[in-house]
């Protein structure tokens, strides 16, 4: 079996403190999430289906240095994950965010996010042959 190289580890904090049974890592192309003592879930993001990365630090979280990475991505089983009270959030979501871009690019996924891939949830709207009454 492979070993798998973590580029980064940590554990969901209570006041600052590692003293918790879920712990995140992320890898060069996925993102994991394992809680549970006796019994184990496990859980893993591909970084190349991630859509949107958010940090949230409550005045609580600011005060023990801790704050929560939010990713949204298009994976069916865990569209929403958030890394709760994680040390250096800014640092963690800038390193996710790097290696995110990396695996779209290895991936050439660029050229589908001009697309709509939720099929009319953004906001652009085609123009095209609408002259400058029906604009306004």
């Amino acid at each position: 079996m492979e070993s798998i190289e973590y580029l980064w580890k940590d554990r969901k904090r209570h006041l600052g403190l590692p003293l918790s049974f879920t712990r995140y890592r992320l890898s060069e192309d996925r993102l994991f999430c394992e809680t549970g003592f006796l019994n184990i879930k496990s859980d893993e993001v591909l970084l190349y289906r991630v859509r949107d990365l958010q940090l949230n630090m409550s005045l609580g979280q600011r005060i023990f240095g801790v704050g929560t990475v939010c990713v949204v991505s298009s994976d069916k089983s865990i569209p929403h994950l958030d890394l709760k009270n994680v040390k250096h959030p800014r640092e963690v979501k800038e390193l996710i965010h790097k290696h995110v871009e990396e695996a779209k690019d290895k991936r050439r996924m660029r050229t589908t996010e001009l697309v709509g891939a939720e099929g009319g949830d953004d906001d652009y709207h085609d123009t095209a042959g609408l002259d400058d009454e029906e604009l306004e």
